[in-house]
């Protein structure tokens, strides 16, 4: 049951979100018309994703084994659990990056210009769609640009949440192109926004998130992909609140 003050406040996180991707749409349209004006939307992200928390009352407090470094291109991998998650990493993510997500992402009125744009859209359900997305996040990691990913494919739908076994394709990116893993830990984001809050509301509150020790893929060849999804796996399970 849905307490009361829970659901006042994910109506108004809903206007929130609504208010500030309306009012920060005529500067994400003109960042995204052209790839080098990518770093611009990318800031433009972060500012929303940090107004935004803060106007909720969501606060993200980082927990980092190792600080990361500037310059360095990463594959971030995180669980996925709430919508709050893709502000968390556009606040955490450095330098040049870009998402990729599911293909019904590109029917999300928010989200929609990025998957359009910068971010890349994926048909898991398509062999062809997979080849031809990541062959496009290959060719943005050699070109210096990060990659964010929820290596589950999706918010499960049990509550409390449980981390379900992760997708293949990133791993055997991040060991194709030689590119380190930041394993993330939402550690406590669905207690505040479980997806979209739509069944058990939202409240205001400190993410608790661990930023592990990025993991290099430089002694590894394609047959080591299943041994690091499993280490990845138990690194990101290892710190969630169950």
């Amino acid at each position: 049951m849905i307490t009361l003050f829970r659901q006042i406040h994910r109506y108004y996180s809903v206007l929130i979100i609504l208010i500030l991707s309306v009012s920060f749409y005529p500067f994400y349209y003109f960042a995204s018309r052209k790839p080098e004006r990518y770093a611009l939307l990318n800031q433009l992200r972060k500012i929303n994703s940090l107004l935004c928390s803060t106007l909720i009352g969501v606060f993200f407090r980082f927990r980092f084994e190792v600080p990361l470094q500037e310059g360095q291109t990463y594959i971030y991998c995180a669980n996925h659990t709430s919508n709050l998650d893709i502000m968390i990493l556009c606040v955490l993510a450095k330098g040049r990056f870009h998402f990729m997500g599911k293909q019904e992402l590109l029917d999300n009125p928010v989200l929609k210009i990025f998957f359009q744009t910068i971010d890349v859209p994926v048909n898991r359900d398509s062999k062809i769609s997979a080849f031809r997305a990541f062959k496009k996040v290959g060719e943005n990691l050699e070109n210096g640009m990060s990659l964010v990913i929820f290596p589950e494919g999706k918010i499960d739908d049990h509550y409390p949440p449980q981390l379900v076994p992760f997708k293949n394709g990133p791993f055997r990116l991040a060991i194709e192109k030689n590119i380190p893993i930041v394993p993330v830990s939402m550690t406590n984001v669905w207690q505040k926004m479980w997806d979209d809050g739509a069944k058990y509301g939202t409240s205001p509150g400190i993410c608790e998130i661990y930023v592990h020790r990025p993991l290099s893929t430089k002694e590894l060849n394609i047959d080591d992909s299943d041994l690091l999804k499993d280490r990845i796996f138990d690194l990101i399970n290892s710190k969630l609140i169950h």
